[in-house]
């Protein structure tokens, strides 16, 4: 999956980008509090995708 479909996934689904690192994003389920890291990759792989939006409790795209 493109590193952009996913920005535009997570925040759809209400969540947002805290900080910029050197190689990754720290996003956050506004409503739970949850966070998570985003590699800051062109392309994200299925795996790393799904841990992503588990680890914010979002449905997978």
């Amino acid at each position: 999956m493109k590193r952009n479909e996913l920005i535009h996934h997570l925040l759809k689904n209400g969540c947002e980008l805290i900080r910029e690192g050197s190689r990754h994003s720290i996003w956050k389920n506004i409503e739970l509090g949850n966070m998570t890291a985003v590699p800051r990759h062109n392309e994200i792989k299925d795996l790393m995708m799904r841990k992503i939006c588990k680890d914010l409790d979002i449905a997978k795209p």
